[in-house]
């Protein structure tokens, strides 16, 4: 793996960590795709270091989990909002 490579796969790891962050969030920040941050994580992690990757697995686990209520405030947020306009009319 070359080196710059590893070290975004650190980068992110560390960010993810600290801030708890999702997939996609974490690639809005380091401007890559959420496919590039879910291999660092996924695959590229494991190999640079085994706990770092079990603890990162734990945090995309609850936030896969949780992904769905995060949809729904969306989606709640979009149509309050969308009302709201309607109103007005």
């Amino acid at each position: 793996m070359q080196d710059y490579i590893q070290k975004r796969v650190l980068e992110i790891c560390t960010y993810i960590l600290e801030s708890r962050a999702t997939v996609r969030q974490a690639a809005k920040i380091f401007q890559v795709s959420k496919s590039t941050v879910h291999k660092d994580m996924t695959e590229r992690l494991p190999s640079l270091n085994k706990q770092l990757a079990l603890e990162i697995k734990k945090i995309l686990n609850i936030n896969k989990a949780e992904r769905h209520l995060r949809g729904g405030e969306a989606t709640r947020k979009k149509y309050k909002g969308f009302l709201s306009r309607k109103v007005e009319c």
